[in-house]
């Protein structure tokens, strides 16, 4: 995604698709949904950005935490 002025970032979200993953010693179905966050750096800190990112994805990946 691009960053246009007057945003400071924009976040990407892809289709979501399943795919291996490994869990525990064996490949296993998982939903998994590509993110991408572009960011003005002159705004925002990249150690921001990327705690943003982590829980973002926490609570996506979570959906216990989504909703509480």
């Amino acid at each position: 995604p691009v960053v246009n002025a007057p945003e400071v970032a924009i976040l990407g979200v892809a289709r979501m698709t399943v795919k291996p993953v490994w869990i525990n010693g064996e490949f296993r179905p998982r939903r998994v949904v590509p993110l991408s966050l572009s960011y003005d750096h002159r705004a925002i800190n990249g150690a921001e950005a990327g705690r943003f990112v982590q829980a973002l994805v926490s609570r996506l990946a979570d959906i216990r935490k989504l909703v509480l």
